[in-house]
């Protein structure tokens, strides 16, 4: 039964986001010379994302309510990281946002190309000019009221607690006097597991904290604003893993 699923998964992958990425391409050119932020293309791609997930019979994802009706003018998302679907997950929040993400699934077809016209941030892992440049372009978007959403963790966490935090989500928001919004996730780990094709039963949710402010903050503070943020992710996921969600 899984193998149908799990070929029934793939085939709906392929054509929901073949077709999503060619409405969102032509989305993506019609508004171009007045979208600097692609927030109209990223909306329509994290609908696509939503669409895939949806097609999935063993997967249900959603978000714990309440969420901020707004966010604050400039915003950075942090957000523990568990599975490669926590960006599908966190697509269904009612917001654009775009994700920091390795460089290597901007090159998945359809998928990756979509990503690439939302105007989410490949990051080469290692690279020094390649961070600066990821920085450089997520620095625009929060200055432009757009928020972005960063992994602090660096990677996915394979036993479900927190990892050591890094420092750039932290910095950014600090350079820029933005808002952190903390995000826990959890419930994605099983959907869908490294090496396995075949996707498993899944009840994904996030859970949204306050916003945590920096103004007045200089970069001394760094290292308090970190632990503050994971203090405050650290009890999100209490409360997803008290409600079952793991």
């Amino acid at each position: 039964m899984r193998a149908f699923f799990g070929i029934w998964t793939w085939f709906a992958f392929t054509v929901i986001s073949a077709v999503g990425y060619v409405l969102c391409l032509v989305a993506f050119l019609l508004t171009l010379p007045f979208d600097p932020t692609r927030r109209i293309t990223g909306s329509g791609i994290r609908a696509v994302g939503r669409a895939m997930c949806a097609a999935v019979p063993m997967w249900k994802f959603g978000y714990q309510k309440p969420v901020p009706v707004e966010l604050p003018p400039r915003c950075v998302c942090v957000s523990n990281h568990c599975s490669n679907i926590d960006p599908f997950l966190l697509g269904h929040l009612p917001w654009e946002m775009k994700f920091l993400a390795k460089s290597s699934l901007f090159k998945i077809p359809f998928v990756g190309w979509g990503i690439k016209i939302a105007g989410d941030i490949p990051l080469v892992r290692g690279s020094t000019q390649s961070v600066k440049r990821a920085m450089a372009r997520a620095r625009f978007y929060v200055e432009h009221g757009m928020p972005v959403l960063i992994f602090p963790e660096g990677t996915r966490s394979t036993t479900g607690e927190l990892l050591p935090f890094k420092d750039g989500a932290f910095r950014l928001a600090i350079e820029t006097q933005a808002h952190i919004l903390p995000i826990a996730v959890g419930g994605t780990v099983g959907a869908l597991r490294k090496g396995d094709w075949k996707p498993g039963i899944a009840r994904g949710t996030s859970l949204v904290g306050e916003p945590i402010p920096t103004q007045g903050l200089s970069l001394r503070d760094l290292g308090e604003l970190k632990e503050r943020v994971r203090a405050a992710i650290s009890e999100l996921r209490a409360q997803i893993k008290a409600k079952g969600f793991d």
